[in-house]
C-alpha cells in the first residue's frame, strides 16, 4: 500500500508538474511578438535587447523578421508580424490606407543617417531636373525623404526620373557609376562616404530633418496585450541603458545583426540619435502631430496617400512610455 501510495503521489506530482509547465508554456506563447522591421541603424536597439536577451528578461518571446519597408503593412494586415518599426509618416500612410497601427514608443530620429547622394557636377537641387534618382520604392522612407527635399526646394517627383532600387542597392549601384543620384540611409549611406571619387553627398537629414522612427503594434492586438506592448517598450529603454554602460559590447551584438563589426557600427550610429524615455514623452506630447500634419502634405503630394487619416490621434498612444 505505501509503495502504490508513493506511486500515486509522485503520478500526481509529475501530471501537475506536466499542468504547470504547459500552463507556463501557454503563458509565454501569450507574449510573443513577432516583430517587423529592417537594417537601418536606428532600429538596432531591437536587435540589441533580443541578442543581449533584455526582451527575455521581460517575460518577452520576441521574434524579429526582417521585411523590406515597402511590404511591412502587408505584413502587418495579414496578421503575419504584430509590431511594426517604422518612420512616422509611414504609420500615416498606412493608417490612411486601410491598415492600421498605433504607434507606442520613438526609436531615433536622423542626424545626418539619411542622405542624396549626387555626382560631382550636380551642385543644386535644380541641377537634379530630369536626372535618374535611384530611390526605394513608394510608401517606403527614402522614397518620402526625397519627396520632402524636392518639395522644400520648389520641386516634386515628377521633375526628376526614378529607378526603383532598395536602400542598399541604390548605394552599392550610385557607387558603380550607375544614375546620377541616390537616396539611402545608413548603413549604407556610409558606401558613399567611402568612395568620395563616386560624387558627394549633397543633402541629408541634417539639412531637412524629416525622418524619425516609431514602433507601433495593430490596434487589436494592442488592447488585447497592453503588458506585453508595455514590455516591449521597457525593452527598448533597457537597451538603452546598456548601450551606455557598455558602448563596446552593445556595438558588436548590434553590428553582427548586420554583418558589420562594431566599430563600423559605431561609425554609421554617430548619425542618428536614440530616444530615451525623456525625449520619448517630449515627442509624444505635441511634435509627432505638428510632424503628421506636415507630412500629410507631402504624402498626398507624391501620390502616396489619396485622403489624409480622419484623426491622427489614433495613430497614436503615448501611455507605454510614461
Amino acid at each position: 500500500m505505501g509503495k502504490s501510495f508513493k506511486k500515486m503521489t509522485s503520478l500526481l506530482a509529475a501530471t501537475t508538474f506536466g499542468v504547470l509547465a504547459m500552463a507556463g508554456s501557454a503563458q509565454a506563447q501569450e507574449t510573443k511578438i513577432v516583430l517587423g522591421m529592417s537594417g537601418w541603424t536606428g532600429f538596432a536597439p531591437l536587435s540589441l535587447a533580443d541578442k543581449a536577451g533584455i526582451f527575455k528578461k521581460n517575460g518577452l518571446d520576441v521574434e524579429i523578421k526582417f521585411i523590406p519597408q515597402k511590404d511591412r503593412h502587408l505584413a502587418l494586415a495579414s496578421k503575419a508580424i504584430q509590431c511594426a518599426a517604422t518612420t512616422v509618416e509611414t504609420h500615416v500612410a498606412w493608417n490612411a490606407n486601410g491598415v492600421p497601427i498605433v504607434q507606442i514608443f520613438q526609436m531615433d530620429k536622423s542626424y545626418g543617417a539619411d542622405g542624396l547622394a549626387v555626382r560631382g557636377d550636380i551642385k543644386s537641387f535644380a541641377d537634379l531636373k530630369g536626372k535618374t534618382i535611384g530611390v526605394d520604392a513608394p510608401g517606403t522612407a527614402p522614397y518620402f525623404g526625397l519627396a520632402w527635399m524636392l518639395s522644400k526646394n520648389g520641386m516634386s517627383l515628377k521633375d526628376v526620373k526614378l529607378t526603383t532600387l532598395a536602400p542598399q542597392a541604390a548605394a552599392q549601384a550610385f557607387v558603380a557609376g550607375q544614375n546620377d543620384a541616390a537616396m539611402t540611409y545608413e548603413p549604407y549611406l556610409s558606401t558613399v562616404r567611402d568612395n568620395p571619387a563616386s560624387g558627394k553627398i549633397m543633402a541629408t537629414t541634417l539639412d531637412y530633418p524629416m525622418v524619425m522612427d516609431t514602433v507601433g503594434c495593430d490596434p487589436v492586438w494592442l488592447k488585447a496585450n497592453p503588458k506585453a506592448a508595455k514590455a516591449l517598450t521597457d525593452s527598448y529603454f533597457a537597451a538603452l541603458d546598456m548601450i551606455k554602460a557598455d558602448p563596446t559590447k552593445s556595438n558588436e551584438l548590434m553590428g553582427s545583426a548586420v554583418k558589420q563589426t562594431g566599430e563600423q557600427f559605431a561609425k554609421s550610429a554617430a548619425y542618428l540619435r536614440w530616444q530615451d524615455k525623456a525625449a520619448n514623452q517630449k515627442f509624444f506630447a505635441g511634435e509627432i502631430t505638428t510632424f503628421m500634419k506636415d507630412a500629410e502634405k507631402i504624402l498626398l503630394e507624391a501620390g502616396v496617400i489619396r485622403k489624409a487619416p480622419e484623426n491622427l490621434a489614433v495613430t497614436f498612444d503615448d501611455s507605454f512610455i510614461k
